[in-house]
């Protein structure tokens, strides 16, 4: 009988860690979850306690990592990843980027496994390139309040790709655009639960400037298959996985409230330090490489979602 391959998953029981130890116990794998719980939750992975393939270890990848056995994948998703978030962890994000991207590739490398690094659109901080292609360096403010997390990602790109230049270890490299479904925390601050929370609420949406800023949305189905499809290619990266489809955050605003059957308005806020103005990911990597494109639109997925949440108020 041909003995299943073993999948390493930091930050396993987060929003995507989650769905992803859902997609390759699916497939297969036995499945390794590390996660040290502070934004992740128990709670999205309770369904898999029972899974013979599944193990959880409670672990700051940031501190260095022994697992006994053979390991054929690395996927490193450990790390705050809304500003509410890396706004109150701003040390740990930055720890989680370096010190822990470093023991996941420590990892791989003395496993002979292939490494893949879960990078952020936030690499190209606020664009001046619109969409953003992967061969664009970015325009980011490095001392700015969001630079805990946007440097922490670019310099989990440089220190992977370093590893893959000298120490010959496989790896691969997504750069992840917005991205929303189930499990994400009600709490979150990232655009998607904030209005969902304010809708099922019955409370005024939120929304930052004029609400001409732009942002794509990646429901997670879409995301997992993508992040599958590149771990498994030929080809390293960084590569864009995302939904092309563009909104306004005011259009967001206002389908949120018109799905939800509400009577919440909008409110204005002022716009965030360093708030990107255009998000929107070129995916012809994606569609070349992986055959891979987004299929669930905004307004199913959003749909989706909604009932998720409602179903946990």
């Amino acid at each position: 009988m041909k003995k299943c391959k073993t999948v390493v998953i930091t930050g396993g029981a987060g929003f995507l860690g989650s769905h992803l130890c859902d997609r390759f116990i699916l497939e297969g794998y036995r499945v390794i979850a590390v996660d040290n719980l502070i934004t992740g939750n128990m709670k999205n992975i309770a369904h898999l306690k029972d899974e013979k393939r599944f193990d959880f270890l409670k672990h700051d990848i940031s501190k260095p990592i022994t697992i006994p056995g053979k390991v054929d994948y690395v996927l490193h998703f450990a790390s705050p990843a809304s500003p509410v978030d890396y706004l109150m962890f701003p040390i740990e994000t930055l720890k989680v980027g370096s010190l822990g991207t470093h023991n996941g590739l420590g990892l791989a490398k003395a496993k002979k496994a292939r490494f893949f690094l879960a990078s952020t659109s936030e690499v190209y901080g606020d664009p001046q390139v619109h969409p953003q292609k992967e061969t664009y360096w970015g325009h980011v403010n490095p001392n700015g309040p969001r630079s805990v997390y946007d440097e922490a990602k670019r310099f989990a790109e440089a220190i992977t790709l370093a590893y893959n230049r000298y120490h010959k270890v496989d790896v691969r490299i997504i750069r992840i655009f917005n991205t929303y479904g189930p499990r994400m925390r009600i709490k979150d601050g990232r655009v998607v639960p904030n209005f969902i929370d304010q809708a099922l609420h019955g409370k005024p949406l939120t929304v930052y400037g004029n609400g001409q800023q732009t942002r794509s949305f990646c429901y997670y189905s879409d995301l997992v298959e993508g992040i599958y499809r590149l771990l498994l290619s030929d080809y390293a990266g960084p590569m864009n996985i995302g939904n092309p489809g563009e909104f306004t955050i005011l259009e967001f605003a206002q389908l949120v409230i018109k799905l939800s059957g509400t009577k919440s308005r909008i409110a204005y806020s002022p716009l965030p330090v360093d708030d990107p103005k255009q998000r929107r990911p070129d995916i012809t990597l994606a569609k070349k490489h992986l055959q891979w494109q987004p299929k669930v639109g905004l307004k199913q997925g959003i749909k989706e979602t909604l009932a998720w949440f409602q179903d946990r108020l």
